[in-house]
């Protein structure tokens, strides 16, 4: 045992409880919090929305009405919903309530004004604006792993796509929200960095690895933040609900899989291999995209995931999937259908993998795959769709453009046309 001067054990003393002190407290309290858009249901005519409170809030509203810049905002204008309410408990045996509602019989490509709360404690009102019943041009934000400094560091770069383009329909995110599963504080600081975002565009999120613990019988356990904190599509194979599942916007079907259970559990890649086969096969729209953690070509030395390419691939290639949108090897990457390197106006899915958080990797070199790439840069995407043209668009977090290139889609039954915009 050493034997401290009195002073220099004050002085420890008094770091300790400045560095407790100073960290950001992300306890619920009696007002809504962590507000959240996604879907549930069709976007042109539902919009689902999600919020915590502490325990004390067991029964909660939400109101929303269509936007007419009149002040006159409160009941009867607005039409209010009864939430339902479920309790979390934390790894830190935290408890708060998490609360959802689903508004329906919306009007397709309309603006309305929602908030939430429990008549006494109430949210701002927020906008949001549904999907159109036709086919319109739209675009949508892509965001490869927060994971790390979700506050200080991710934050800026998900207010820097708003700032792009604030106009976006949805937000893909492409797992590795966080890094340590079950760990309030870190959602707390993805919600944080989001803040009114999420209140007013609705995310599309993608579980990756980090969203996934072993519980005392060891088995493989998604975060139960997640379903407590999104309402998502219930159309995925059973056992994986909500963390796979597709939506349809306008003329694209977005489709999220879930890549952790791909390649740690085989019966799941099976259950998740046929599932997507019917989705794909039985797709109305003219436009295909597909999200997951894991990419099936990897940049980062010393990672492949064989099998999940082996049975996935073959999917992509005859259902003419158009974009595959991934994670997990904290670079950024692009390449076609082709790993020997061919470019050009080739026929079949670019894949691209990119990082919005400080988390980084090394590229390997060696892959052929790749006809553009960058580590130690965080990016973030806007993807716009107008009819038969997709244009893509990498952004660093400065706001300069990266790397940009155009589809061009004649049929849904065959593939479409690359041009690299960079050239």
């Amino acid at each position: 045992m050493f034997n401290l001067p009195k002073k220099a054990i004050l002085t420890v003393t008094t770091l300790f409880i400045v560095q407790v002190c100073s960290a950001q407290s992300y306890t619920a309290t009696a007002f809504p919090d962590r507000i959240i858009l996604t879907w549930s249901d069709q976007p042109s005519t539902t919009q689902s929305v999600t919020w915590r409170t502490d325990s004390t809030i067991t029964q909660s509203f939400a109101q929303v009405l269509a936007e007419g810049s009149s002040p006159k905002l409160e009941k009867p204008e607005a039409r209010e919903y009864n939430a339902a309410t479920s309790p979390l408990k934390d790894a830190t045996y935290q408890r708060a309530n998490y609360h959802s509602v689903t508004f329906k019989d919306l009007k397709p490509d309309q603006m309305y004004t929602y908030r939430v709360g429990d008549s006494t404690h109430w949210s701002e009102w927020f906008q949001f604006r549904t999907a159109p019943a036709e086919t319109k041009a739209f675009s949508f934000i892509y965001l490869g792993d927060a994971q790390n400094d979700i506050k200080s560091k991710w934050s800026r770069v998900i207010r820097r796509a708003f700032a792009e383009h604030g106009d976006a329909r949805f937000i893909v995110h492409a797992g590795d929200l966080i890094n340590r599963s079950n760990n309030d504080n870190e959602w707390g600081e993805w919600h944080f960095g989001g803040g009114f975002i999420n209140g007013m565009i609705p995310s599309i999120p993608s579980s990756g690895n980090h969203e996934y613990f072993r519980d005392d019988k060891k088995v493989l356990t998604l975060d139960p933040h997640w379903r407590a904190q999104y309402t998502l599509p219930e159309n995925g194979p059973e056992g994986l609900k909500e963390s796979v599942y597709y939506t349809d916007y306008s003329n694209v079907r977005m489709i999220s899989l879930n890549s952790q259970m791909i390649v740690l559990d085989s019966n799941s890649m099976k259950a998740q291999a046929i599932w997507l086969e019917e989705v794909l096969k039985n797709n109305p729209q003219k436009w295909t995209m597909i999200t997951y953690h894991h990419p099936i070509y990897s940049t980062a030395k010393g990672r492949d995931n064989k099998e999940f390419r082996e049975l996935f691939k073959p999917l992509f290639d005859k259902y003419h999937v158009d974009v595959l949108l991934q994670g997990h090897d904290h670079t950024y990457s692009r390449g076609q259908n082709l790993p020997t390197g061919v470019s050009g106006k080739v026929g079949g899915p670019v894949y691209v993998v990119s990082v919005a958080g400080p988390k980084m990797y090394k590229v390997d070199v060696s892959p052929k795959w790749m006809d553009i790439f960058a580590e130690n840069t965080q990016l973030f995407q806007i993807i716009s769709v107008d009819h038969d043209n997709l244009t893509y668009t990498a952004y660093k977090a400065s706001g300069e453009v990266f790397d940009s290139f155009k589809l061009k889609k004649r049929s849904k039954d065959k593939a479409a046309e690359f041009t690299d915009l960079r050239r």
